[in-house]
């Protein structure tokens, strides 16, 4: 026995318990990185890495990289037990080094290399070795770790900012390049606190082979991709932004995962981590593999990658990709391309347990971050408790609000009084659920054109329109997000191969937009009127939303103060309505505090100079109203500072 095999098998050079090995086969270890993948350490007075694999149909398991020069032979690991781990002990392997798994599997004597499933870093692609790492950092967010619970609540105003952090600024003087993690973190923080959002979501960073997939196509699921720096480089980032205010939510896909080889895929050469039968682990419309979630481990896996994220690296929420993906198994399926479950159905019935124990276990372990649900179908309770038969997360993204607002706002203004339903309509069900309103990036690409495109009308009309659409959407109940370029109102649409048009900024349409975004950013965090209450059906109260002739809506948000109101009316044509009136439910002096038809936003200037005192005229149910100026193709909100 040689003495690398000697130290290989000594407990006392194992990072894993007989206890670890019951959990993670149990499905219910969730810190497995503390376990598995490859952790320096010192072991009989050598310096080295601990390295364990899950691989249980292989016959064989090495360790390769440049230490070794990539011997498949020079440093085996062994198995502990019939855990189906592979552990070992490597001295001399030092931070920095490249390397990979070399197995030899059971099944037709297939010889595999594979990078590190739980692996912390891995070369920058096209190469795909995973690298030893560690994930020590000295934090200095202290203040925002001890406050973040409230500006994460249901009842705070949430205005999320969704980024590709390749395409939202590049360097032309090289080459074209995009910003490093530590660039980025200056520069995006102070956009974020110049316009006013509460948090950034950044699209996955989480390592992939593609670019072109954006990162929805991931292999490394313990790793932010290596692109744009080492994973201290990607603390930092989240770190400057806690220390100037804003949250940090990741998106995260365990919806399916990417085919190349080096990765997940017929890890051992078996099918491990996904489903055998193609009708269950197959996605038809990514060309990507779907995970197991009957399977323990691989619970175990994925649940432990979501939180190793809220652990190492202070993240303040995860969205979760593609849900309804995972729920249903006729998902994207023709008749006979799908296996119902156990009872017929076509509910995914392992995916679901997995994200309510994925979702018990975040908010256990981390009670002050959210999850978010990218769900599109009428699934029910997707953001209520576990408890009482929900899925768990924390909020769900509103996708019929999104479909329905931008097919409104493609409409000629002179078709839209046929079609008042379709922008009412939300509020039959807004309380639902725990609602994000999206302008995401899907919305934006792949020839749909950019939001001001979709726009209707003349040039001055598509600008006014986009304000318009905006107000309304920061005025609705729910929480917000906005993907970058649309807080200028980009003409292109998103190229993920290319900066954001900066440049647009330079002209006064698209700065009048900045102006507008920013506005709409500092009234809703500003009145609590227009957050507190977003899940609660009392916080809101139609004052006409019937009066389909005029292309006209009005409405009332509340807070928690029986004094906080705000009045939001908007006209959906391009006519002024100079003497409007509208019902309210107190006097006094109601404050102008948003017009999007403001000259400083690229609007025509009119408006109700600074505000309106109502008036005893009784009117759509109230004893008091105010008669307003409407401006054209805009929305107004009014704040009642009583007498």
């Amino acid at each position: 026995m040689n003495s690398i095999e000697k130290n290989t098998q000594n407990p006392a050079a194992s990072r894993l318990s007989e206890q670890d090995l019951y959990l993670y086969n149990e499905g219910s270890h969730f810190r497995i990185y503390d376990k598995l993948g490859a952790h320096l350490m010192e072991h009989d007075g050598q310096k080295g890495v601990c390295f364990a694999v899950w691989a249980p149909n292989a016959r064989k398991v090495t360790v390769i990289g440049d230490f070794n020069q990539w011997s498949k032979t020079k440093n085996p690991l062994h198995p502990r037990g019939s855990s189906g781990i592979w552990e070992g002990f490597v001295p001399g392997v030092q931070k920095g080094a490249p390397y990979k798994y070399f197995i030899t599997s059971h099944l037709h004597g297939a010889k595999l290399e594979k990078s590190d499933p739980v692996g912390f870093y891995a070369e920058i692609p096209p190469k795909s070795a995973s690298v030893v790492w560690d994930l020590d950092y000295q934090w200095n967010d202290a203040a925002w770790m001890k406050d973040r619970r409230a500006r994460n609540a249901h009842d705070a105003p949430v205005s999320i900012y969704e980024l590709h952090l390749e395409s939202w600024m590049r360097v032309p003087e090289e080459g074209n390049r995009a910003l490093t993690y530590r660039e980025l973190a200056p520069k995006l923080a102070a956009h974020m606190r110049r316009m006013g959002f509460t948090h950034v979501e950044l699209l996955p960073i989480m390592e992939h082979p593609f670019s072109g997939s954006w990162g929805y196509q991931s292999i490394g699921y313990f790793a932010p991709t290596s692109r744009f720096g080492t994973p201290q480089d990607f603390m930092y980032l989240v770190d400057h932004l806690h220390q100037e205010g804003i949250g940090v939510i990741l998106d995260w896909v365990p919806s399916h995962f990417a085919t190349d080889g080096h990765g997940l895929a017929q890890f051992d050469g078996s099918h491990l981590y996904e489903h055998a039968d193609r009708r269950k682990g197959f996605h038809p419309d990514w060309g990507s593999f779907i995970f197991n979630y009957g399977r323990n481990e691989v619970r175990s896996f994925l649940i432990s990658s979501a939180l190793l994220w809220f652990d190492k690296y202070h993240v303040d929420g995860i969205r979760v990709d593609a849900v309804a993906s995972m729920l249903y198994l006729d998902y994207s399926r023709k008749h006979g391309e799908w296996i119902p479950n156990e009872y017929g159905g076509r509910e995914n019935i392992d995916a679901i347990w997995f994200l309510r124990r994925m979702n018990e276990e975040v908010y256990k372990q981390f009670p002050d971050v959210q999850t978010y649900a990218e769900e599109s179908t009428a699934w029910g309770m997707v953001s209520k408790p576990t408890y009482v038969g929900g899925l768990g997360f924390g909020f769900k993204w509103d996708m019929g609000w999104m479909h329905d607002t931008l097919n409104y706002m493609k409409k000629d203004a002179i078709h839209r009084k046929y079609h008042q339903n379709v922008i009412t309509f939300r509020m039959l069900y807004a309380f639902h659920e725990n609602f994000i309103l999206p302008l995401s990036h899907d919305e934006v690409v792949h020839g749909k054109c950019s939001l001001l495109t979709q726009m209707s009308g003349d040039d001055w009309q598509k600008f006014a329109n986009l304000r318009l659409m905006y107000g309304y959407r920061w005025s609705q109940p729910g929480k917000k997000l906005l993907f970058m370029g649309g807080e200028w109102g980009q003409w292109r649409e998103w190229d993920n191969n290319s900066s954001l048009d900066w440049h647009q900024l330079d002209y006064a349409p698209h700065e009048g937009v900045r102006r507008l975004v920013e506005r709409c950013n500092r009234v809703y965090r500003a009145e609590p009127a227009l957050h507190e209450r977003d899940f609660d059906p009392s916080g809101f109260t139609w004052v006409d939303c019937n009066d389909s002739d005029n292309s006209v809506l009005s409405f009332i948000r509340k807070g928690r103060s029986t004094e906080d109101f705000i009045l939001v009316v908007m006209n959906c044509t391009p006519v002024p309505r100079k003497s409007y009136r509208v019902g309210v439910p107190r006097g006094g002096w109601w404050a102008e505090v948003l017009n999007s038809d403001a000259s400083e936003y690229g609007g025509s200037g009119l408006g109700n100079l600074g505000g309106v005192n109502a008036q005893g005229v009784p009117w759509h149910g109230h004893g008091q109203s105010l008669e307003i100026c409407l401006p054209p193709l805009s929305v107004l909100y009014f704040k009642s500072e009583g007498k």
